[in-house]
């Protein structure tokens, strides 16, 4: 059964670990996530964008998918269904069709229309125990069409949102969506330590865990980050898999041809990478 994401992170700022929001596009990523969550016994976030939720069929689909995989595939870690960078219209969709967690992304609107916002989202979920994330300051890079330079979040407008009684707060520090520049600075922890010192007890998100080097990920743990998002990352072993399987020509050798076995190694790769994110972020059985 899925759960809201609040008693796990919870757990996870009080631990000092973190729990990994994976993104899912398919059967496969969702399997791969699932399983390996489960061999870890860890808890796991299912990230959804809209985007993501589209290509799907629908947040109706998605949760059918989800809900199948977790009976079927005998899943007993805890595992929450979660609406990534969501609309103000795509969040009530997502709750609507049985997401157990949502974050309202409002950061692209002025503070004071985030705040309205983020409250009417919060009342409908907090009413069928959805738990609820809510943004500050732009993420950098672009997820779904919504590009963000790299925004460092205001630790007075962080209090501002938080005190509205939000589960979680994914504040901006230098991180971006994609993959990281050259030329990129690196994560601003001084404002982190500040946000943390602001909010207090509100488990932080950190955005664009795709590249930031595994130094900076404990220390961003270690003020209070207790959940980061990967995506990125499991899109491009994915793909570089899948391509070694075509150049190295199995899929012209017998059955190779069948999605099932083209599939395959991207299917690894994914579990792969997020085996490797569980063991950095700590939640290896906190499940």
């Amino acid at each position: 059964m899925l759960v809201s994401t609040k008693e796990m992170i919870i757990k996870a700022k009080e631990g000092k670990y973190a729990v990994g929001q994976f993104n899912i596009n398919n059967l496969e990523w969702t399997k791969a996530v699932l399983l390996t969550a489960q061999e870890n016994n860890s808890p796991v976030i299912l990230g959804v964008s809209e985007g993501a939720g589209k290509y799907m069929g629908s947040y109706v689909a998605v949760v059918g998918m989800v809900n199948g995989l977790l009976k079927g595939l005998k899943i007993t870690v805890p595992v929450a269904l979660h609406l990534d960078h969501g609309g103000y219209e795509g969040s009530f969709d997502a709750i609507e069709a049985g997401f157990s967690s949502i974050m309202f992304d409002g950061s692209h609107y002025a503070i004071d229309e985030n705040i309205e916002k983020t409250k009417e989202v919060i009342k409908v979920a907090a009413a069928k125990g959805i738990s609820v994330e809510a943004e500050v300051g732009a993420i950098g890079g672009e997820e779904d069409g919504v590009i963000g330079g790299g925004e460092v979040a205001d630790p007075a407008e962080c209090k501002r949102i938080a005190d509205l009684g939000v589960d979680m707060l994914a504040a901006g520090i230098g991180n971006i969506h994609g993959v990281y520049p050259a030329n990129w600075t690196g994560l601003k922890f001084d404002v982190l330590a500040e946000i943390e010192k602001t909010v207090g007890s509100m488990p932080l998100v950190l955005h664009g865990g795709t590249g930031i080097p595994s130094d900076m990920i404990k220390k961003a743990i270690s003020l209070g980050v207790a959940k980061i998002n990967v995506n990125t990352e499991c899109q491009l072993s994915f793909a570089a898999a899948t391509r070694k399987y075509i150049e190295d020509g199995k899929d012209l050798q017998g059955k190779g041809f069948d999605p099932r076995k083209l599939l395959a190694p991207g299917f690894e790769a994914i579990k792969a990478t997020v085996k490797e994110k569980i063991e950095l972020f700590g939640s290896v059985n906190k499940a």
